[in-house]
């Protein structure tokens, strides 16, 4: 006779990713057949579908009760074989989703692997057997003498708990100052675990390599591990599981690794901190740089962020505490002016483009200084953060421009395959033989884009002959378009390191982090746009750009030597006595910050107030809008806590109003205080979402907490 089987019995609170703005709360309740502890992961039934769930912590009063006759639903099953996530990874979660306005489950599940999340029991049971045993470490490596810069960081960092902010200047050796504080981390703890951030993915195999170097012999080749969006679904699983598991020593990765599972967390490293790229533009809108502070303060981990240009609110952290201002005086800062090698940064030349012949893209003494480096061949950057031949094509007889049919923006000129393409929405069309509203043939393109400006350099240069062997110049360009391809940077990268490029044209991608040994001469030609931008932030980031881009000019002394002349910084500008350049003329990352800081003070802006932006897409500019402007007086009405210290400007749309036939608006709220517009915006989630049910054209609004770009 067969026994029934035993009926859940065990209530347990799951954190599952549900729908966007569903109001269904942080957690669903289910029941289960025996306990399981929290960090357990389980299959779970919701609504017709089978997903992956995180038991969580028993709410401390116990949740909400379950509605009169309604049971819960039983788990599916239990992902057995892996251990729970630890409480450590759990308080990261929940403190991300209360401080980003977001739920727990939605945090929580998109901070595991993609793969993880479909596989079920059976199939992760499977994966576990096939993961690879850790391979035995070789020989140690040999040990780099620091410089003196170098050793006073490594023992300040040493001997204090940090937060520490490295401020270097490009070239100074911030890389081996890492290497040097993980080394120690690990050798200190048989089970400690560092997690390195990058900002870019293309950043990190030039970083991995390094790291593998100092480390594989040391401690195997399983124990450095990548974590970044470049990798395959598996590959991403099983840098995740070693990392779970305790395998993997050393993470590196981008944002998304600040939440990889660590339970023997002992240092994590924040390179290049100031880069914009380290907030999420998606789903919950994290910083990772500031959820790595939390995440190091939590755990008891030593946090250092690097940069030779540090973000505005880092700076004013590390600066001396100051009565009255309690975000002075958090952070320790170690300083690091000289390059590594007695190499001297960059002299930076302004060009008064209101001097030079119109019309040209390169001015005739940019023109010869490059030419003069090339035929000694030296390498030379030219940079211009802006994609494709053209920004816009246009026609003169009757005004018509390559707009795009679904954004209110206009598709680029991309002259290689004769295409413009929208870089909004992706949408794409064949360049018409003639205009599409008067029928002329004369269609011309205005501005300039990377593309322009490697096919205007190939002529330039086409009779310049390089060096001794007498060979001509090569122009190469990486950029997004170049670099689709897998495998496609780091082989243009190659070429480069190799020598077999003369002048390289890019974008940012290449302005920052990359250590190019033959470089000495960087060109930024169109910087002006970002001088009168209406983000109060345009300025902090324009010079950080710059800044890192000259760094890649003349970083090997000895080489530098050899050629018997001074890297250069060249810039192009209509504006050659704007505060901007005349800093960077000096060098002087920390005048300009202070300048800006005392600006940012004066108009109470960040890091001196707090900002969240609420954002509504919708069918019609007027329905996200009009949305915006329900929910405001919602707020006022209900006198949400808070809501005395918080300033709710009005709706405005977005610079880029329609994106693929959506129309966007947003409204900005400031406050002095953290606190307030914390309890401000949580208070006020449930009037947004009642608000929503009453403006049908609306299409989704989201909360961005620290919002980067305004």
């Amino acid at each position: 006779m067969n026994t029934p089987a035993e009926p859940p019995s065990h209530l347990l609170s799951i954190a599952v990713s549900t729908p966007a703005h569903s109001a269904l709360g942080d957690l669903l309740s289910y029941a289960s057949a025996a306990p399981l502890p929290p960090g357990t992961l389980v299959r779970v039934p919701l609504g017709s579908r089978e997903v992956l769930g995180v038991v969580w912590d028993a709410p401390p009063d116990g949740g909400a009760p379950l509605p009169e006759g309604v049971a819960p639903r039983a788990i599916a099953g239990v992902l057995e074989g892996l251990a729970p996530l630890d409480a450590p990874w759990r308080r990261l979660v929940q403190f991300a989703a209360r401080y980003y306005q977001r739920s727990v489950g939605e945090v929580a599940l998109a901070a595991l692997p993609p793969q993880l999340r479909e596989l079920g029991p059976e199939q992760l049971a499977r994966r576990l057997r096939r993961a690879p045993a850790p391979s035995s470490p070789a020989t140690a490596a040999p040990e780099v003498v620091p410089s003196p810069e170098q050793a006073h960081a490594m023992a300040a960092i040493e001997a204090g708990p940090g937060p520490f902010l490295l401020f270097g200047s490009t070239g100074s050796g911030k890389t081996e100052v890492y290497l040097h504080c993980i080394a120690r981390a690990l050798a200190a703890d048989p089970a400690a675990q560092a997690l390195v951030l990058v900002p870019e993915i293309n950043l990190t195999p030039q970083l991995e390599a390094r790291v593998r170097a100092r480390f594989a012999p040391l401690y195997g080749e399983a124990a450095v591990v990548s974590l970044h969006s470049g990798m395959t679904g598996p590959q991403r699983l099983r840098s995740w599981l070693a990392a779970h598991a305790g395998q993997a020593r050393i993470v590196l990765g981008t944002r998304m690794a600040v939440f990889a599972s660590l339970p023997g967390l002992a240092l994590i490293v924040v390179d290049e901190e100031h880069d914009p790229s380290y907030k999420q533009q998606e789903g919950a809108r994290y910083h990772a740089r500031d959820l790595a502070l939390w995440r190091g303060h939590d755990q008891g981990a030593r946090v250092i962020l690097g940069s030779a240009t540090p973000s505005l609110e880092s700076w004013h952290a590390s600066s001396p505490a100051t009565p009255g201002d309690a975000r002075s005086g958090r952070y320790q800062r170690l300083s690091m002016p000289s390059r590594i090698g007695a190499g001297e940064l960059p002299q930076v030349r302004i060009v008064d483009m209101g001097q030079q012949p119109r019309g040209s893209a390169f001015s005739p003494p940019l023109l010869a200084a490059i030419t003069e480096r090339v035929q000694r061949g030296e390498q030379c950057l030219v940079l211009l953060n802006r994609r494709g031949f053209a920004p816009v094509l246009h026609c003169h007889a009757c005004g018509w421009k390559s707009d795009c049919p679904h954004c209110s923006a206009h598709q680029v000129f991309h002259k290689s395959d004769r295409t413009l393409r929208c870089h909004h929405c992706g949408a794409t069309s064949r360049v018409p033989r003639a205009c599409p509203s008067c029928g002329n043939l004369d269609i011309t393109p205005i501005g300039r884009g990377t593309e322009q400006l490697e096919e205007q350099l190939g002529s330039l240069l086409r009779n310049v002959v390089v060096g001794p062997q007498g060979r001509a110049a090569r122009v190469a360009r990486i950029d997004a378009d170049t670099t689709r391809a897998k495998g496609a940077l780091e082989e243009q990268l190659a070429h480069v390191h190799a020598g077999e490029v003369d002048v390289l044209v890019g974008t940012q991608m290449v302005a920052k982090g990359h250590d190019f040994r033959r470089i000495t001469l960087v060109a930024a030609v169109q910087p002006d746009g970002a001088l009168f931008s209406s983000d109060f932030r345009a300025p902090e980031r324009l010079f950080a750009l710059l800044l890192q881009a000259a760094g890649r000019a003349g970083r090997d002394a000895h080489y530098v030597a050899a050629q018997g002349s001074p890297p250069e910084m060249w810039i192009q500008t209509w504006h050659p006595d704007h505060p901007v350049y005349a800093a960077l003329r000096r060098h002087d990352w920390p005048s300009f910050a202070d300048q800006q800081l005392a600006e940012r003070a004066g108009a109470g802006m960040p890091p001196f107030a707090w900002q969240a932006l609420v954002r509504a897409d919708a069918s019609t500019q007027e329905a996200a809008q009009g949305f915006l402007t329900a929910a405001c007086e919602a707020a006022r009405a209900a006198g949400l806590p808070g809501g005395e210290q918080v300033h709710l400007y009005p709706p405005v749309p977005l610079a880029v109003q329609r994106v693929a036939n959506v129309e966007r608006a947003q409204m900005l709220l400031e406050s002095g205080s953290r606190t307030a517009l914390q309890r401000f915006l949580a208070a006020w989630q449930p009037l947004l979402h009642a608000e929503r049910a009453r403006h049908r054209g609306l299409r989704r609004w989201l909360i961005d907490v620290d919002p980067q770009a305004i």
